[in-house]
């Protein structure tokens, strides 16, 4: 693994892997109630009808219908464990220029600064910092979250840095080093010809559970979580899309995809009973919405790599077989509302029914 486990860690490092880890509990939640929840709410309250991800789009290798949705919320989100070295600025472009500093927010019009601008609102642990989080979502290319490191005494720290990042590694060198790590290349992505090159891209979105050679956020998002294994501390990536109406998660335990899923009265008295609760407990802490006599869920799944996907044991090169999967479904979630404290997600079979 590219990041070291919590056993490995000193004292003080398991200290911040803990910090670190119940901060991106609290930013999954805002980030899964904005991307889902809200771009809800932006359909409802333009009476439009929400576009529903169809169960088969959440299978590997799926199609997803190519339609932008403008009133679905997307963004770009970069959180890291520690502190991105400067050396990576050639690739992930966080600069003096975009610091989510007074005098370049104001430059930049994103957001509605008043003379009382609160320097510390950039600042995770600030009671501000949703609201400053979220006037800034909206802007092109990602935020990036890491450690404070100006102040020895607040070195455990973490604040939204820069706004306005661009992703600038080439896909074919993403591509490129996903190959060299699985062991189906040496060197070069070309080394076996262009039809093989084509295959290795397409098998590198593919094991981001992405479609083949798509664009956007959804491909900066993969080839930013692929250039940030090359940091030995753990990350997470967010992209939310308006094309496939979901959020996506990449981070040390894998890929996930949150969605809007439709249940039908027998599904969920199916899951209510599966999991010893009454129905009336399911809609109260589960369901977004009424969806005619169903209900509207936050659903997630979470893929797990096959075995080509996977360093071979032997350490030796291998061949691409392109019909061979890369990804398969690992769980099926349905998770509680935003906030909602003492209910966990529960498991489900809805993909494959």
């Amino acid at each position: 693994m590219y990041w070291r486990t919590r056993e490995e860690l000193s004292l003080e490092n398991r200290l911040r892997r803990s910090y670190y880890e119940l901060l991106r509990d609290e930013l999954d939640q805002f980030i899964m109630a904005h991307a889902l929840k809200e771009s809800y709410e932006n359909f409802k309250n333009n009476n439009a009808a929400y576009p529903f991800v169809e169960r088969k789009e959440l299978k590997p290798r799926a199609r997803i219908p190519k339609e932008e949705f403008s009133l679905h919320n997307s963004f770009l989100v970069i959180f890291v464990e520690d502190t991105i070295p400067q050396a990576y600025k050639k690739y992930i472009r966080f600069f003096d220029v975009n610091k989510t500093t007074k005098t370049n927010l104001l430059r930049s019009k994103t957001l509605s600064l008043g003379p009382d601008f609160d320097r510390s609102q950039k600042f995770l642990d600030s009671v501000h910092f949703y609201h400053f989080l979220k006037e800034l979502l909206p802007v092109d290319y990602a935020l990036l979250i890491q450690r404070d490191i100006s102040h020895a005494k607040t070195k455990h720290r973490y604040y939204l840095s820069h706004f306005h990042v661009r992703i600038d590694w080439p896909i074919s060198e993403a591509a490129e080093d996903l190959a060299r790590y699985l062991r189906y290349i040496s060197k070069d992505v070309y080394e076996k010809g262009e039809k093989y090159a084509e295959d290795v891209q397409k098998k590198f979105f593919e094991y981001h559970a992405l479609p083949d050679m798509i664009g956007g956020r959804r491909t900066a998002a993969s080839v930013a979580a692929q250039y940030l294994r090359r940091l030995p501390f753990i990350s997470t990536v967010y992209v939310s899309s308006s094309e496939s109406r979901s959020l996506y998660r990449y981070c040390e335990q894998g890929v996930s995809r949150m969605v809007l899923m439709r249940l039908t009265v027998g599904e969920m008295e199916q899951v209510a009973e599966r999991n010893n609760m009454p129905v009336r407990e399911l809609k109260r802490f589960y369901m977004l919405d009424q969806n005619g006599r169903g209900g509207i869920f936050l659903f997630r799944v979470t893929y797990g790599h096959t075995a080509p996907a996977l360093p071979p044991e032997d350490g030796k090169l291998r061949e691409i077989k392109p019909e061979l999967f890369w990804i398969t479904v690992k769980f099926q979630h349905l998770l509680p509302l935003p906030g909602i404290w003492e209910h966990p997600p529960l498991r489900v079979n809805l993909i494959y029914t």
